[in-house]
This record gives C-alpha cells, structure tokens and sequence, in this order.
C-alpha cells in the first residue's frame, strides 16, 4: 500500500514520515477474511496491530457460551495497539461482520515504528485521551432513556465510519442484539424503538445491501443528545 493512501486512511499517523511508514508497510500483511470469520482470537491479543482497509467488525467480550458485543469498527480504524502496549490478557475476540481486509503489523514493528518518529508518541497519546473519553460517555449514556442510548450508538457508527450521500448517511445493518448490546438496552426494546424511528420515516433499512440509512440526520443527532 502506498504512504499517501495509508495516510489518507488512517489520519492519525499523517504525522509519521513518509520513510517510516514505508518502513511499517514493507513489514505489514495484508489479509482478506469472510463474514461471520474470528479476525483476532482471544489468546492472539498482542501479536500484532490490525489497520481495517474495508468491512465491518465487531469486538466481543467473551463468557462461557455467551458473547457480548463491546464496540463496532469499521474502515479507517484499527486494533490491537492496546494489548501491545499493556500485554494484558484479553476475554475477547474480533469478528467479521461483512467480508473485510485489514493490515496487520507484527507487534514488535510496530513498537519499533514508535520510536522512529517522536511525534507518534504524542498521536498515541491522544488516541488514548479519545478512547478514554468514548469509555467516559458510554457510562453516562446508560443514565439515558432506550431512545436516546440507541439513537446516539447509531450516530456514533454513522458520524465515525458512516458513507454520507444526498440521501442520508450509510452504516452497516446492525442485527438487533448487537445495537442492544452496544447501546445496553434489551433486545425486545431495541425492536420497538427501531420500529419507531423507521415508522417516523428517521431510518431506511435495506436489507439485501446489508444497509442502514440515517435519512433524517438533524432529528436523529437531537434525539442523541444527552440530557
């Protein structure tokens, strides 16, 4: 992959010179997985860093027979930098939604890739101010009502990875229990507010293109917000 494509993709290391990242890239590898196939188990955390070049994922918190959906990613983020930095264990894995391709880089390049550039230091720490903060609002969302929690999950996905067009803003269709879990609403709740927001004309969903339409964005964002 070229630098300025790399760069494009991923903002955050647009600080990095164009030496270095093609130093990380001549390391990297990139691989193509199907829907519904394991990307990153959960004794492989700390192997290596996944860059998403396209699909949908999920990451799942595992328990006995049971999985929990912790968060969704999409086209433009990227995993596995924490588990490298910390060497915790993990009870989760990462899971295709749709066929997706990512760019792994083996764990050690990448650790090696911070020290070549001083401000990547500083790019990593705001990473983690960032995702800090998305911890901090997800616990306040749960003071919310089930609208509001769902609304500002689905504006969440849409404002970071959504595909904006006339017609709205594109994410990916959602199945009911992992917009329950992520928004930590039951999943017969969940149903009945999706109905509404669509019977208010809010939401188009198509399910053969496995696509959900935000089609009335400002009453959407105003229903997300925190009260």
């Amino acid at each position: 992959m070229q630098t300025d494509i790399f760069k494009e993709l991923f903002p955050l290391f647009d600080a990095a010179s164009a030496e270095t990242l093609d130093w990380l890239l001549s390391e990297a590898v990139e691989r193509d997985y199907p829907a519904g196939r394991a990307v990153l188990m959960e004794d492989a955390w700390g192997n290596a860093v996944y860059f998403i070049l396209s699909g949908w994922l999920k990451v799942r918190f595992l328990r006995s027979q049971d999985a929990t959906t912790l968060a969704v990613l999409g086209k433009g983020d990227f995993f596995g930098e924490m588990a490298i930095l910390d060497e915790s264990p993990r009870s989760t894995d990462v899971v295709a939604f749709t066929s997706v391709r990512v760019l792994s880089v083996p764990a050690q390049k990448f650790i090696q890739f911070l020290f070549r550039d001083p401000q990547l230091h500083h790019r990593m720490l705001q990473l983690m101010v960032r995702r800090l903060r998305k911890t901090n609002q997800r616990t306040q969302l749960r003071q919310q009502v089930p609208a509001v929690r769902i609304a500002a999950v689905l504006m969440g996905l849409a404002n970071t990875y959504g595909n904006k067009n006339e017609a709205g803003i594109d994410i990916f269709n959602l199945p009911i229990q992992d917009i329950a879990d992520l928004s930590e609403v039951s999943p017969d709740d969940t149903n009945k507010v999706m109905e509404k927001l669509k019977d208010k004309g809010w939401l188009v969903i198509d399910p053969k293109r496995q696509v959900l339409s935000i089609v009335n964005e400002k009453q959407m964002e105003q229903l997300a917000v925190f009260r």
